[in-house]
């Protein structure tokens, strides 16, 4: 029984290999730089699959930085970000948005707002 579970084992892990793109086993590291000082950080890297970061930050603890990479479709992605004491704010195009806000919910906003209720009233 043991000999039958590692022979599957064995075959599936082959099988998997097989489901990774062949370029990414294959990448390599192209450029790769750290520098770390009293006063921040700088960092850079690129790889022959198109994946690259670059960041850099001081010593506060503020971080800023770039990272991209290409989609299976084939799009490039590319993040910018901070992350300081207001938390990490990353920006890219490639991130979900919330939908806009419908017009009858903004103007009966607006209408709530141009007419509080009085006050003690129960709502």
């Amino acid at each position: 029984m043991f000999k039958l579970v590692l022979i599957c084992a064995v075959i599936g892990m082959a099988a998997a290999v097989g489901i990774v793109p062949s370029d990414d086993l294959k990448a390599e590291v192209l450029i790769q730089k750290e520098d770390v000082r009293a006063d921040g950080f700088e960092a850079v890297l690129e790889t022959s699959n198109s994946i690259n970061r670059k960041e850099s930050g001081d010593e506060k603890g503020n971080i800023q930085g770039v990272f991209s990479w290409v989609s299976p479709e084939g799009e490039k992605i590319e993040v910018s970000y901070v992350a300081d004491e207001n938390g990490y704010q990353p920006k890219s195009d490639s991130l979900p948005t919330p939908p806009p806000i419908p017009d009858e919910i903004q103007r009966a906003l607006k209408w709530i707002a141009a007419n509080p209720p009085a006050p003690g009233s129960k709502i």
